[in-house]
């Protein structure tokens, strides 16, 4: 666990899922990243997890993202090699203590499945039924009219019953939302997908979701496939890193099987891992 301004934080394992290495990695040869991360299984899958991080203040109880929908058609659930067997949103949060009702607010980096399926429950309503949900404007407007490149990653039934409930809250850009915590909306993965800041002025703590969704996409030009626009994400990379580094940012790694968090410092050839974290339970 870790402490910063009025909030606990924590890391919550949901699952564990696959990706296509090569579609995780881009134009980096797999040679490479498969030293740089983890090798692929018999369909070229590397894993993957879903970690959605919590905070708990006095007052409120947050969810940053929330994972993969257990509800997904099995045919899905066999082609991401999705399972629940040794993690799920559901003991995570018990092994903590919190009840669904418990939930204040969850904000959503953005629509795709395997960061918003989780926000809606076997009832096919929100899953967490006190709690107001976050999501920039732009990306709930490109996700009803996604391009052909990300059409796939939105499932309008893990994120429309939200709108039909009232209980989503839409942003227009950047800002503090509440207090301590910071979004800013980034646009090389999908449309106005917004990395969460949480920081009380001497510590601060970043998970910028898919721009750098595992440790091994901190050099800049490891950037995915599945981003919209390859060169928008180095050039926020570009943008973001040296005050990461200056500044000495934990960052998160939503998709990082592997590791949770850590500094990032300049190395001799770029940046490179500093101090690692565990912030998982």
């Amino acid at each position: 666990m870790m402490n910063i301004g009025s909030y606990s934080i924590q890391l919550l394992e949901t699952c564990r899922f696959g990706l296509d290495g090569g579609a995780m990695f881009g134009v980096v040869p797999k040679t490479l990243w498969q030293r740089s991360y983890a090798p692929g299984d018999e369909r070229n899958r590397i894993p993957m997890a879903a970690k959605v991080m919590l905070l708990r203040s006095n007052d409120r109880t947050i969810l940053i993202d929330t994972g993969n929908s257990p509800q997904m058609p099995q045919k899905l659930l066999d082609i991401y090699g999705i399972t629940y067997e040794d993690y799920s949103l559901e003991r995570s949060l018990e092994l903590v203590g919190v009840r669904a009702a418990e939930v204040t607010d969850v904000i959503l980096t953005h629509l795709h499945f395997d960061h918003a399926g989780g926000a809606v429950g076997a009832d096919g309503g929100p899953r967490f039924t006190n709690a107001t949900y976050y999501v920039q404007r732009e990306q709930l407007a490109w996700a009803h009219a996604p391009s052909e490149k990300d059409r796939a990653s939105f499932m309008p039934e893990y994120y429309l019953p939200l709108v039909d409930a009232g209980v989503l809250e839409l942003l227009d850009g950047p800002g503090e939302i509440m207090p301590g915590i910071s979004v800013e909306p980034l646009f090389g993965h999908t449309a106005a997908m917004q990395a969460v800041r949480v920081a009380d002025g001497e510590t601060t703590l970043f998970y910028p979701a898919d721009l750098m969704p595992t440790s091994a996409h901190v050099p800049v030009p490891y950037v995915m496939g599945y981003d919209n626009h390859p060169l928008t994400t180095i050039a926020e990379k570009k943008r973001l890193l040296p005050q990461i580094i200056d500044e000495q940012w934990i960052v998160v790694f939503e998709h990082d099987a592997f590791r949770d968090a850590a500094t990032i410092v300049m190395g001799d050839r770029g940046p490179i891992l500093g101090t690692e974290y565990k912030l998982t339970v």
